[in-house]
């Protein structure tokens, strides 16, 4: 086994059995990656520097392909169903020692690396990849240790991806040649048959949000930022909901854009990175974004002027998937090391896709934990393969079910506690539609959001009048500074009052049917949803 190392470690690989791969590089920086990305073909150069990848068939999370491995420890804690499916201990053991042999003939790229920016609540990670820009892919997502520490750098946990390595259906128990399987035992990920990077990032979220909630640590699907005066913002929400966007605020300090721990101590990143949706990116509405996209960062499936190299940011023609990865500090406003204090407000941000709720409301205690449960956003043509033309409502307990190993109820109370201890602010800010449903209503603007979530942050909405919606029982604002007063009231925003109400009942429906799925939430968490 021939060496290549930029600072390796003493623990090496033949800790999990890998003796004999080709060439092994240990930790090379980004510009070494970026290089050997090009020499082996794997990637190409953007005019703005950005390297870029092509993930083939698997454009997004392979979410059928996932599980976990049934072990005495993981029996305890795991809340197995749908999202969390088992596998035998044997089978993972056939399947790792399948990727293994894989891995022997072929060239490694090792990254040792952290994931958690509070040392108290910090995971070594060490991600081992077949391909160089996955290498930097990780190397930019992940936190990377001082070049003192790589030598001693013993893994807490372990990703072995190997793209090219396809289970078979039948002898290797799974339903397709993708394989994700976590091991909390033997504390490895084991990633195969898919090139989407973002595999290796989620993979680790869910580790997190295993080991953290045990701890007491909430564990958060959720970006953060930080005031002048040190007030911190927590931003939860699925994917397209607004996270990265409004979490990078040019007048408030970046904590991170998407995972997040709140511990005794305060909110702490688990990255060192960002992973921004760039479909229809542009530089006029999230120029900060725009700008981190340079030498150093990793597009997704992003399509290239055949002529210029010039990214087309509105080119879906590959995926509405696209996806941008740079380290935190390409933010200019970006703080590091990315911990702070206790969130003064949180915001659930969902997309309506219905026109139903408001653009901003305010939350009781008890509407906070049935939101949180519910996880709601709407999804659209355009956005995944196989929609119709009506928006469909999705539900996603946490706004991150697919990341949650654990009972939901578990992050529901540890949030639950931690913002009532410190008397946090709790708001539901619609991204969406308004005037009418998609097709039909217009896109909130960006610009109102903003208002609006800025006028929540510094408190303007705290003495203003409110009114009570009828059906979704949310504390809405009757006025907004630069917010048009009429948007505040969605039903107002229809030419058709009563069509309004239908589609709220109707989205209301959805939301008890949905609720169904927790059969042990209190009187007072059930009755703080909406009523027909």
């Amino acid at each position: 086994m021939e060496v290549t190392a930029v600072h390796p470690s003493r623990h090496g690989l033949d800790t999990i059995g890998l003796q004999h791969a080709g060439n092994v590089y240990w930790n090379l920086p980004a510009p070494v990656l970026v290089t050997e990305a090009l020499r082996r073909g794997e990637a190409e150069l953007a005019a703005n520097g950005a390297l870029v990848a092509r993930t083939g068939e698997r454009t997004g999370r392979s979410p059928k392909d996932k599980f976990v491995v049934e072990e005495p420890d993981s029996q305890g804690h795991v809340a197995w169903g749908k999202v969390n499916r088992p596998v035998s201990s044997e089978m993972f053991d056939q399947l790792l020692e399948k990727t293994l042999t894989y891995l022997r003939q072929r060239d490694v790229f090792v990254q040792d690396l952290y994931a958690g920016a509070n040392d108290r609540y910090r995971l070594k990670v060490r991600v081992m990849t077949e391909f160089a820009w996955h290498s930097l892919f990780a190397r930019q997502l992940f936190i990377r240790p001082p070049l003192a520490a790589l030598s001693d750098h013993e893994p807490g946990f372990t990703v072995i991806s190997a793209p090219g390595c396809k289970a078979d259906t039948h002898p290797d128990g799974s339903p397709s040649g993708t394989f994700i399987y976590l091991n909390f035992a033997k504390r490895i990920v084991l990633i195969g048959g898919t090139e989407y990077a973002g595999e290796i990032k989620k993979s680790i979220f869910t580790v997190m949000n295993y080991l953290l909630p045990l701890r007491g640590v909430a564990s958060m699907h959720c970006s953060a930022n930080v005031g002048r005066d040190g007030d911190v913002a927590l931003f939860f929400g699925l994917s397209g909901t607004g996270k990265t966007t409004l979490s990078a605020d040019p007048e408030r300090g970046l904590i991170g854009d998407d995972e997040h721990g709140w511990g005794d101590d305060g909110v702490f990143n688990f990255e060192g990175g960002c992973y921004a949706k760039c479909i229809r990116l542009a530089r006029e509405q999230e120029p900060d974004i725009y700008d981190a996209i340079r030498f150093g960062s990793v597009l997704e499936n992003v399509v290239l002027d055949s002529d210029t190299r010039v990214p087309d940011y509105d080119d879906g023609s590959l995926t509405e998937n696209t996806r941008a990865a740079y380290p935190l500090h390409y933010i200019r406003n970006a703080i590091e090391p990315s911990c702070a204090g206790h969130p003064s407000n949180v915001i659930f941000l969902t997309c309506d896709a219905f026109g139903v709720l408001p653009p901003i409301s305010r939350l009781t205690p008890e509407q906070a934990m049935y939101h949180f449960l519910s996880g709601y956003t709407a999804k659209v043509a355009g956005t995944e393969a196989g929609l119709g033309n009506e928006p469909q409502a999705t539900f996603s307990t946490g706004f991150g079910e697919p990341f949650l190993p654990l009972s939901p109820s578990t992050y529901a109370e540890l949030l639950g506690e931690k913002t009532r201890e410190h008397g946090s602010n709790i708001w539901l800010v619609n991204t969406g539609w308004s005037g009418g449903p998609f097709g039909i209503g217009e896109r909130v603007k960006l610009k109102y959001t903003r208002a609006m979530v800025h006028a929540a942050l510094d408190g303007r909405l705290n003495d203003v009048a409110y009114e009570t919606h009828p059906i979704f029982r949310l504390e809405m604002p009757t006025t907004c500074p630069d917010v048009p007063t009429e948007l505040l009231n969605p039903r107002s925003t229809w030419k058709d009052g009563a069509q309004y109400d239908a589609k709220a009942r109707e989205l209301a429906g959805l939301f008890i049917k949905n609720f169904e799925r927790f059969p042990d939430a209190s009187d007072a968490i059930r009755n703080a949803g909406p009523v027909v």
